[in-house]
């Protein structure tokens, strides 16, 4: 006699751990609480009693449940958009539209089933689940009946590999997804349908036999071998005048098929209660979970470049990705199939969600190769991501295409721990850089209009005008320009010249606006000139603040993409760390903290060493941002402590000399003094640190374990060995669980000075503290714009250096932890909207130059395929 699978009692188990589990996270989170839309359109009595089990399971485990009761006239019209303020509504994880409809107007319930979201298709039913489950791809939620079934076969303790499965009947809702199951769980499966000829002798093959065609007592006991397992998903109702009702329900399979089989469901009982339990279960996972789908690597060796690398792997498309994580389509503007905006009122809804942790990555001050800081930021996510399974969001910047053209190429990453795809994040994304150019030169192009057709209004000086001209190009002959030659502008020329475009202040304003009103107010006051009485001349007083924020309203959207294992990144803004702030936008970190829950983690990159965009990430951004640090991830290479040891310089192009390449302990315990001072930078902020050491083959263990040593003697909390650039996430879980680890404990937080000091004090502050020097020297013209910064009201803003990034100090030659210097501040520059002052340290430049043989020597275009190469 067959074993009897009982429904009530699994799904009542199935129930109790739901309700435990929704308990379990309430204790921390009071608010949560899973919620289901249940749709009807009509009054069908048999869909009345589904539904009231549905509410009876959601009330058992904690689910809110509403039952929406739509009238029979209703419109399909009407019905869409019913089922689209559900999507958008955050209070609804899961929706089921309740079939067939009952409806006066011939609605076509599986056309309208696919407005529902796929991230709330609980019930399994569209078109785009139905397509992943017949590629055996899993994140999608399964339907419930098939899903019911699997864990009733599980149950039975069969193993499906190599096991012969048969599916009776084809339908959308149970037998079609039923046999995509059955296959990918490794059964050799049959699906027979009406025409199916033999289906008896079909039938007597099988070791499992699920049947869902809708018929009563259809297999009979003959059809079936000794020891089958048997799933019986039919529910028919047949005249018995013994019931009440005067009918009771029976399934497709005669009950004297128990005799034969080894294991079966019965009819009631058996697979509409698991039904009713998967539904809940769909529910709560899509509450709760990323179901984050991770994309495998194919390590080879030698490890190729990166390109390659980027080209090998197919990206998930950016809508899947956007649903896995939290961001309901409503929210998602894509710009093809691999890259999309997300909408800010993504943070409305979110509002009254718990953040996750806040890691921010910097670094040892860097050879002109760079150390792998965004690698490591990539790696990290990956290792958090894909190997750790903890809801994380990577969030960096859009590199400019100055230094991708120029000598450092694209900042995407590199090996196997990139963002893909690499080439589009390397160029020009979704045009924000181009938005700000555009923006920029406007506000240029109004200053000097003003100039020409007014001298009353304003009375701008024309030789104080501060707002420069801007191209996202290294162009060292913009550095100084006349403007205004032409006959046509009657002789009003002067001087001015060209930056770089992510030197802009409407960069640093779109990195560090919380909102569009608030990007709208800063760069309705940002100052761009002085009148002729020495008073400041904003943009809104051009008249010209609202035409910007037109320009730069769809550039205030983060932009989404992924790595190379599928984990989420945000690419938000590019400021230059030494001529600006160096830091992603506030935005795409508020939003990711919000997505990735109170247990997810947020890397955040700072733009080269730790003295430059970490400095300025503690002081500048995160007293905009309101948001706190909870740990800092210095990256470091034994190459760049050799150099900073007293090694050869190392120059892009150049091989690496012998020193870098073979063991000198006693040169990296030299060169240590630069990373022990980041470290002590670190932990002066109050914030846990950890160091991770991107390694090289040629690193040898006797150099890594001192390292490690003295990075924990410095006050480092936790040191650890990274291989992501050849492994991936794999090579960055030691780091991943160091990162957990630290984050678990108390942040102390703190500025490093007080926004009320004086200018000269807080410039001082940072040179001293954070760079290491003795003091601080100010040219006549710097002493003369601290006098009208503060006479102005700008003397409270916060001090964003601009300084080389090759050394601690202003001198880019000085390795190491250079002391005894005094620090020269030549000019000082106001960044108003922006909010920030900043000092131009000794000769840093505004506007790179391209160096001998630039990097675009190398990019061409495959014209047959499209396929770009040369970025690296």
């Amino acid at each position: 006699m067959a074993m009897r699978l009982d429904g009530k009692v699994i799904s009542a188990e199935i129930r109790e751990n739901l309700r435990v589990e929704v308990e379990k996270i309430r204790e921390n989170d009071d608010s949560f609480r899973p919620g289901l839309a249940i749709v009807q359109v009509g009054d069908r009595e048999d869909s009345n009693v589904y539904i009231r089990m549905k509410l009876r399971g959601a009330k058992e485990i904690g689910m809110n449940a509403e039952h929406i009761k739509l009238s029979r006239d209703i419109t399909e019209d009407e019905l869409v958009l019913k089922l689209k303020e559900l999507n958008s509504d955050d209070s609804v994880d899961g929706i089921i539209l309740q079939l067939p409809l009952d409806s006066s107007n011939g609605i076509d319930g599986e056309k309208i089933t696919e407005e529902i979201s796929q991230q709330k298709d609980v019930d399994g039913l569209t078109t785009m689940t139905a397509g992943k489950l017949a590629r055996g791809e899993k994140d999608i939620f399964v339907p419930c009946t098939p899903r019911g079934c699997m864990e009733l076969i599980s149950r039975s303790n069969l193993k499906t590999t190599g096991k012969r499965a048969v599916v009776l009947g084809r339908s959308k809702i149970v037998g079609t997804p039923m046999s995509d199951l059955l296959k990918w769980s490794n059964a050799t499966v049959t699906c027979c349908h009406s025409k199916t000829e033999n289906i008896e002798d079909i039938c007597k093959q099988a070791d499992i036999l699920v049947a869902a065609v809708g018929r009563p007592g259809f297999v009979k006991k003959s059809w079936l071998k000794e020891g089958v397992v048997v799933i019986d998903c039919g529910i028919n109702p047949i005249p018995d005048s013994t019931k009440k009702s005067g009918q009771r329900l029976v399934g497709d399979v005669d009950p004297e098929c128990f005799e034969v089989a080894s294991a079966m469901t019965p009819v009631p009982g058996g697979v509409g209660p698991m039904t009713v339990a998967m539904l809940l279960k769909n529910t709560c996972e899509a509450s709760t979970d990323w179901n984050l789908t991770k994309l495998p690597l194919s390590l080879l060796r030698p490890v190729p470049s990166d390109i390659e690398i980027a080209r090998a792997q197919h990206p998930k498309y950016i809508r899947t990705l956007a649903l896995e994580c939290g961001i309901l389509e409503t929210e998602l503007l894509q710009y093809g199939n691999t890259k999309a905006k997300v909408s800010l009122k993504i943070l409305d809804r979110l509002q009254d969600a718990q953040p996750g942790k806040y890691v921010v990555v910097g670094g040892i001050t860097p050879t002109p190769l760079g150390e792998g800081k965004s690698t490591t930021t990539i790696g990290l996510a990956q290792a958090l991501g894909a190997h750790l399974d903890k809801n994380c969001f990577a969030c960096v910047r859009q590199p400019s295409q100055g230094p991708t053209f120029g000598i450092k190429g694209g900042a995407a990453g590199g090996g196997y721990s990139q963002v893909i795809p690499m080439d589009e994040f390397n160029l020009h994304l979704t045009g924000d850089i181009h938005a700000i150019t555009a923006a920029n030169n406007l506000l240029a192009a109004a200053i000097d209009t003003r100039i020409f057709h007014e001298t009353t209004q304003l009375d701008i000086d024309p030789d104080q005008v501060m707002w420069n001209r801007v191209l996202d190009v290294n162009d060292r002959y913009l550095r100084k320009i006349t403007v205004g030659q032409s006959p046509t502008e009657k002789n009003i020329s002067r001087e001015t010249n060209f930056d770089i475009a992510v030197a802009s202040e409407i960069m640093a304003i779109l990195a560090l606006a919380t909102s569009l009103k608030d990007m709208r107010e800063r760069l309705g006051k940002m100052v761009v000139a002085l009148d002729k009485k020495g008073n400041p001349v904003i943009a809104d007083d051009l008249g010209i603040g609202g035409a910007l924020t037109v320009l730069m309203k769809d550039a205030l959207m983060p932009n989404l993409m992924q790595t190379l294992e599928g984990t989420p990144v945000f690419v938000h803004a590019g400021p230059f760390a030494n001529i600006a702030h160096g830091n992603s936008s506030i935005l795409a970190d508020a939003i990711a903290l919000k997505l990735v829950g109170e247990d997810g983690i947020v890397v955040t990159e700072a733009g080269f060493g730790s003295d430059i965009g970490m400095e300025k990430f503690f002081n500048i951004k995160c007293r905009a941002s309101g948001l706190k640090p909870d740990a800092a991830v210095i990256v470091a290479t034994i190459r760049a402590l050799k150099m900073h040891g007293g090694g050869s310089p190392v120059a892009p192009g150049r091989p690496l000399a012998d020193v870098s390449s073979y063991q000198n302990v006693e040169l990296v315990e030299k060169g240590f003094s630069n990373l022990r001072k980041q470290i002590e930078n670190g932990v002066s902020f109050g914030v846990p640190v950890v160091v991770a050491i991107n390694t090289f083959s040629s690193d040898t263990k006797a150099e890594i374990d001192r390292l490690m040593e003295l990075s924990i003697v410095a006050g480092a909390n936790e040191a650890v060995v990274c291989s992501h650039w050849a492994d991936g996430g794999a090579g960055a879980t030691d780091l991943a669980e160091a990162v957990v680890k630290v984050t678990k404990r108390q942040s102390n937080f703190k500025f490093l000075y007080p926004l009320e000091d004086t200018i000269e004090n807080k410039i001082r502050s940072i040179a001293q503290n954070i760079y290491g020097a003795d003091d601080v020297s100010f040219t006549e013209e710097a002493e003369e714009k601290i006098k009208i910064f503060t006479k102005q009201g700008f003397g409270n803003l916060p001090i964003c250096m601009a300084k080389t990034q090759y050394s601690l100090s202003h001198d880019a030659a000085l390795k190491g932890a250079p002391t005894g210097f005094t620090l020269p501040i030549r000019d000082i520059r106001a960044a108003v909207g922006a909010g920030f002052l900043y000092p131009l340290v000794g000769t840093i430049s505004t506007m790179p130059g391209l160096p001998t043989r630039p990097s675009f020597y190398d990019i061409d275009i495959d014209c047959e395929t499209e396929e770009i190469y040369g970025l690296f």
